[in-house]
């Protein structure tokens, strides 16, 4: 009983404290008349949040679209392949990122790298051109999709400027009398039986082969079909360095360069040109500075 009367006189004692409370909070206090008020202003909040993000979306897909344009311009660009001539490194239907980065340095094509460069002279004349859809024009605009108008190729690079690449029927090919250890050519293919051919590489081009060595219409059938290239390709039509298989992901794979194309002395003739430059130039300053410090000696 005494518990009783206890808590009956502490039950009104509990709400005048509660009322207390809420005069004290005040209609500008978060207290119990203004929650409600602050519910509302919390759905209000997240109905601007939602019509925020509303307006933001154009800008925001207007920024990935230069974006993505921006690096297909400068950076990384996606190629189709569109022929069994660069089997088994390459199949008809991959997907290839082609590095286009580094020519804006002054980078030049390297011995054994795989390319894409545009068609120098009418190498693609008669080919046909698939007709693409908007959908598919707008997204190789920006790079999201591989250009089927564009009359690209790839091939891989066998000789820059100033090499010479030789080959004769039954041998391999040799770049500056050195013989290249070609496993990437189609199994069955020989290096050359098919066109036999001895050039020398113009200064600013590149002679280019296909991996499938019979299966290809590469710098080897352009050297006498009346075309201005005569087979080679110029540096500036090189689009890039095809760095990796992107599509699809069960053939994905990085593209390097072989390591027959490291061995010693296959880049002799090209090494030993800066060098003696570089000798012929220091030359007279060395005379010149050996002059002028016999001078201050006599003089002394």
């Amino acid at each position: 009983m005494a518990v009783g009367e206890r808590s009956g006189r502490e039950e009104p004692e509990g709400r005048q404290e509660v009322a207390v409370d809420d005069a004290k909070d005040g209609p500008g206090d978060g207290g119990g008349v203004d929650d409600g008020d602050g519910g509302d202003g919390a759905a209000e909040g997240t109905g601007r949040k939602q019509r925020s993000f509303w307006k933001e979306l154009p800008l925001l897909i207007g920024i990935a679209l230069i974006l993505a344009l921006l690096i297909k311009t400068f950076l990384v660009q996606a190629f189709s392949i569109p022929s069994d001539s660069m089997q088994n490194t390459l199949q008809r239907g991959d997907r290839v990122l082609v590095d286009k980065l580094t020519p804006w340095f002054g980078s030049e094509p390297a011995r054994g790298e795989v390319v894409v460069f545009h068609d120098p002279d009418n190498w693609l004349a008669g080919e046909p051109v698939p007709e693409p859809n908007a959908v598919q024009k707008f997204l190789s605009f920006i790079g999201l999709m591989p250009s089927a108008e564009e009359k690209d190729l790839i091939k891989r690079v066998i000789g820059v400027g100033g090499d010479t690449v030789t080959c004769d029927k039954g041998g391999p090919v040799k770049v500056n009398g050195k013989a290249l250890d070609e496993p990437y050519i189609y199994p069955g293919n020989t290096p050359c039986d098919d066109k036999p051919f001895s050039v020398t590489v113009p200064k600013g081009k590149i002679w280019v082969m296909g991996d499938h060595r019979q299966n290809s219409y590469d710098s080897r059938y352009h050297m006498e079909d009346g075309s201005k290239t005569h087979g080679f390709v110029p540096n500036g039509k090189v689009v890039g360095r095809a760095v990796v298989v992107a599509w699809p992901v069960t053939r994905w794979a990085t593209l390097p360069i072989p390591d027959t194309f490291d061995q010693p002395g296959l880049a002799a003739a090209m090494g030993a040109a800066p060098v003696g430059l570089g000798v012929a130039g220091a030359l007279p300053l060395v005379l010149w500075r050996r002059r002028r410090l016999t001078q201050v000696r006599t003089g002394g």
